[in-house]
């Protein structure tokens, strides 16, 4: 299958899930959708190896799920929203995820949101906004 080349190609640290990236990683992908039930859930922490060659994941797809690469996962095409049923249910916090999907440390991670926040409910109120946060 031919691709055709993106803007979005050139941006360091950007991994879109695009057709290029999805296809690839589609037994990747339905292993992590799988995860809506729980008895798959229950069969992958049982055995994360034997769950992963179930799902026909192999090679570097099965290397970075049992190395919880989280990183790696999105970069060879995991749908984010996807990795993230496989990293918060089993003990990664959603700060120390969110490091791992930007390749940062969790201290770094939690400073930029803290950054970020500064003078928000401010900014949010001269909107006429409001935040339920």
């Amino acid at each position: 299958m031919v691709w055709n080349k993106h803007d979005y190609d050139e941006i360091e640290g950007t991994y879109v899930f695009d057709g290029k990236r999805a296809q690839p990683s589609f037994n990747l992908n339905k292993m992590l959708f799988s995860f809506n039930e729980g008895k798959n859930r229950d069969e992958f922490d049982a055995d994360p190896a034997a769950y992963c060659d179930k799902m026909g994941v192999t090679g570097v797809y099965k290397e970075c799920v049992l190395n919880k690469d989280f990183l790696e996962m999105l970069r060879l095409g995991g749908n984010i929203y996807y990795v993230a049923k496989m990293a918060i249910p089993r003990g990664t916090s959603v700060q120390a995820a969110g490091a791992a999907f930007q390749g940062i440390t969790e201290e770094e991670f939690i400073k930029n949101l803290q950054v970020r926040a500064e003078g928000l409910e401010q900014k949010i109120a001269e909107r006429g906004d409001y935040w339920n946060g």
